[in-house]
């Protein structure tokens, strides 16, 4: 079915060289929209397509360029141009769940604790959640999973003193806050703020998301909060950038 692309332009006269390389990217997106190559295959090397379409190898390269602007695909030294998996939405409202979000658009949402410590909190972990530097504070670490591919990695603060053990009860919910929560009587809570930047991947959130090292994520910075509006949950969380998009939606519950 690959063979499709590369036997499409036989009649094509010499490529312009100020248009080719839209062309080449025309040509690859339109055989990648039609199934002609999945999530996670790899398109043709850019020496093969150079000597394809009669162009320099630059020319093939700035059409994966266009290509990865697009999330389509996704560069990776030593890996090739990869089919990117399609971006999961993921809508920010009153209330955030993972989980939730993912079965709604049919994806089997997952999480796991990797490491959960107490720490005395600094000022600027402390003030989003009304407590004053140097509170006893629990800092989770977890990763986030859709369908089994890594979708984000996060670090939680909780109050020791509001709750206690909250390493197990994180751990029996299996990287779930809203079942962890629900263990302390917690039946429902609310989205305070989320803040939202983006930067470059460092190598351990690299190899946590499964993606390049310097590769964009979105970093994401929330409070929850009782229905009261007392704030109880920080939580920083790094998601990578080619899998997810963040849809703000300030009426939904």
């Amino acid at each position: 079915m690959h063979d499709a692309l590369v036997t499409a332009s036989d009649d094509a006269g010499p490529p312009d060289a100020a248009t080719a390389w839209r062309r080449i990217a025309d040509e690859l997106a339109g055989a990648i929209g039609r199934g002609d190559y999945a999530a996670g295959d790899t398109l043709p090397a850019a020496t093969a397509l150079a000597e394809r379409y009669g162009v320099h190898r630059h020319t093939v390269r700035q059409a994966f360029r266009h290509l990865a602007e697009q999330g389509l695909v996704t560069v990776s030294r030593g890996r090739g141009t990869q089919v990117s998996a399609r971006r999961v939405p993921y809508p920010l409202g009153r209330r955030v769940s993972m989980r939730a979000n993912l079965g709604r658009i049919g994806m089997v949402g997952s999480s796991e604790m990797l490491s959960a410590e107490i720490v005395e909190g600094e000022g600027d972990v402390c003030a989003p959640l009304g407590l004053d530097a140097g509170a006893r504070l629990w800092r989770v670490e977890g990763r986030s999973l859709a369908d089994g591919t890594p979708m984000g990695t996060g670090t939680h603060w909780l109050a020791v003193a509001r709750f206690p053990a909250f390493e197990e009860a994180y751990r029996a919910a299996e990287g779930s806050m809203t079942a962890a929560l629900k263990a302390y009587g917690i039946t429902d809570y609310v989205r305070l703020s989320t803040r939202l930047t983006a930067r470059l991947a460092s190598e351990r959130e690299a190899a946590l998301l499964r993606i390049e090292p310097g590769a964009a994520v979105m970093v994401s910075l929330a409070v929850d909060a009782l229905p009261d509006l007392t704030p109880i949950h920080l939580v920083s969380s790094v998601f990578a950038g080619e899998r997810m998009e963040m849809v703000v939606e300030p009426f939904a519950e």
